[in-house]
């Protein structure tokens, strides 16, 4: 299921790794692309998306509504 978060606070590549990091922990599975100028996160996962949300919050970035 493709899934998009608008994530905030991601300023540098070790950001996006730690954002990817989080998404294919709680899915080893997921494929995760990241578009960092535009505050995006496009996922392609079978996690429900509050599952995906936590994890990326529990990484210390702001997921939008």
């Amino acid at each position: 299921m493709h899934q998009t978060f608008t994530v905030t606070g991601m300023t540098c590549g070790h950001c996006e790794k730690a954002v990817t990091r989080a998404i294919q922990d709680a899915d080893p599975q997921a494929q995760v692309t990241i578009d960092r100028s535009q505050n995006k996160v496009d996922v392609e996962s079978t996690q429900p998306r509050d599952t995906l949300a936590k994890a990326i919050a529990e990484e210390g970035y702001a997921v939008a509504a």
